[in-house]
């Protein structure tokens, strides 16, 4: 299973916009199940979310249970909320570069918003 850009910036910011800190029943039209479970279970293992793996045998993939985001994760949260960043970022991606790894990912929306603050890139 590929890893899914918008579907994790859906399951970060849904999380984060949870009133009470913990995350709520994840599911997303045009999603399977399977595939929320495992960009879940990657959030955790990426250190943007507490949970844990509650994977089976009988699995489809891996799957994750979120019960928060983490310090990064609300830091990431930040980075991709406003819709014109994230935009921005993505059309950088795929007319550029095709794929990316989070950490360029990371550099990239970090430069779109010091420029958009008139702030140096460095």
């Amino acid at each position: 299973m590929k890893r899914d850009w918008d579907l994790i910036r859906k399951i970060v910011l849904t999380i984060e916009d949870a009133p009470s800190g913990w995350a709520p029943e994840l599911s997303f039209g045009g999603y399977s199940e399977a595939q929320v479970d495992y960009h879940a279970w990657l959030l955790i293992n990426a250190g943007l979310a507490k949970g844990r793996d509650v994977s089976t045998k009988n699995s489809e993939a891996p799957e994750g249970m979120i019960t928060n985001l983490t310090w990064a994760g609300h830091e990431f949260a930040e980075a991709i909320r406003n819709d014109n960043t994230w935009n921005k970022a993505m059309r950088t991606v795929k007319k550029k570069a095709g794929n990316i790894t989070f950490d360029i990912l990371k550099q990239l929306l970090s430069s779109i918003i010091k420029a958009a603050l008139g702030l140096p890139p460095g």
